[in-house]
């Protein structure tokens, strides 16, 4: 492994960096939304079936482009493999299908065990959610080691809302 640029090493460092500003992202999305994000306990049910609103958004978006792709493409109208800005969006579209089905799974037993802050945490992360698969897919279409803090971004508040409920139940 040397050292030049657009090397490994490079190709590493830039992303450790994203995944790194992703876990300060997520630090600072669960913060925010705890100390500034109340609503009444009565919206916790709206709230846990709306949060999921933003990232569908995205996914709708992600879906229609990689359609538009193969519409416009005749290499890969009939179902053919992929390659380029296509294969990039199918990526992006798995990746993001992976991460909200583990959002759908932890969110709303988070909402509901983070007691008063639950609503407003969830609400803000399908919103964070949403501009973090925005910056994946950009970052993944610019240069694959931009993705980094795009993924870090949208995992992170996941892991940190569900070890926040966790330590909710235990203490």
């Amino acid at each position: 492994m040397t050292k030049k640029k657009g090397g490994v090493m490079d190709r590493r460092r830039k992303i450790s960096i994203g995944a790194a500003a992703g876990v300060v992202w997520a630090f600072a999305v669960l913060a925010g939304a705890a100390l500034f994000v109340t609503l009444p306990v009565f919206a916790l049910m709206p709230t846990i079936m709306t949060a999921f609103l933003a990232p569908g958004l995205v996914m709708i978006a992600m879906v229609a482009t990689l359609g538009n792709r193969r519409f416009l493409n005749e290499e890969i109208i009939d179902g053919g493999p992929l390659s380029g800005a296509a294969e990039i969006d199918r990526r992006v579209l798995v990746n993001t299908t992976e991460q909200l089905v583990l959002a759908m799974a932890v969110w709303p037993a988070a909402a509901v065990l983070l007691g008063p802050e639950g609503p407003g945490v969830i609400l803000v992360l399908g919103v964070a959610f949403a501009v973090a698969r925005l910056a994946f897919w950009a970052g993944y279409h610019m240069a694959p080691p931009l993705r980094a803090f795009g993924f870090a971004a949208t995992f992170y508040p996941t892991v940190l809302v569900a070890l926040w409920a966790l330590w909710r139940v235990v203490v």
